[in-house]
């Protein structure tokens, strides 16, 4: 598999948002109509969506389904959908409304038991494990809560059980545009051979995305550095 660029797409009210270190006060919004961001990024070759639904991250519950809907059915992008996935119901619906992966995040620390049932129901490679840290500890509830679990102890426990993909975004990176967590990547690597590691927060550059292909992750998120002018779409391209 080639390393692979996957945009993120947020979404808070509909549109297409970016927030800075988790923080809804800190939030600026980019495009009104998210379909079109996602249909650029498809016009470039590029065949991988992160689509998180802010608002449902913090409802608990999906908010934003009619953004999945329309992209879904208006591209032929792998979605990968996160955000207020916390129960059968919900995951059913993000599934049926075309996503191709679900982000368990916040509900793989409170639930466990949950999401190793959805890896028995829909396959672990339909569920990708959110494991976002700060300062190495696994961060919850769109960042608001620390957890004081180690993110290392975390991902190894899931791998154990079956987890095939996992996000980690260091949150001390993230929106920051000052470079990705290397030494957390590798440090996930060492620990679970043949994990495939999508990494997130931090990309501010194309080197950035170069070293992160050099260390033979599975993929990066890329957000802010895009909708700042800091990676064209033609630079993405370059990797898809």
């Amino acid at each position: 598999m080639s390393f692979q660029i996957i945009p993120a797409i947020d979404v808070i009210g509909g549109q297409c948002v970016r927030l800075t270190q988790g923080d809804y006060g800190q939030k600026s919004v980019y495009h009104n109509d998210p379909l079109e961001i996602a249909k650029a990024f498809e016009g470039a070759g590029i065949t991988r969506l992160h689509l998180v639904d802010l608002d449902g991250a913090k409802e608990k519950k999906i908010v934003n389904h009619k953004v999945l809907e329309r992209i879904a059915s208006q591209t032929k992008l792998h979605i990968d959908f996160g955000g207020g996935v916390q129960s059968n119901e919900m995951i059913d619906l993000a599934f049926s409304l075309g996503a191709k992966q679900i982000t368990a995040g916040s509900i793989a620390v409170k639930n466990p038991e949950l999401v190793i049932s959805w890896f028995e129901k829909y396959g672990a490679d339909k569920i990708i494990l959110g494991a976002d840290a700060k300062n190495e500890q696994i961060a919850v509830s769109g960042w608001q809560e620390n957890s004081n679990l180690s993110v290392y102890d975390f991902v190894s426990d899931y791998v154990q059980k079956g987890a095939k993909y996992i996000i980690s975004t260091d949150v001390a990176k993230d929106g920051l545009l000052q470079g990705p967590s290397f030494d957390l990547y590798k440090n996930l690597q060492k620990q679970n051979s043949g994990l495939n590691i999508i990494a997130s927060g931090g990309v501010s550059n194309l080197e950035d995305l170069q070293q992160l292909k050099a260390m033979n992750l599975f993929g990066v998120i890329v957000g802010k550095a895009f909708y700042e002018g800091k990676i064209t779409l033609e630079q993405l391209a370059q990797f898809a």
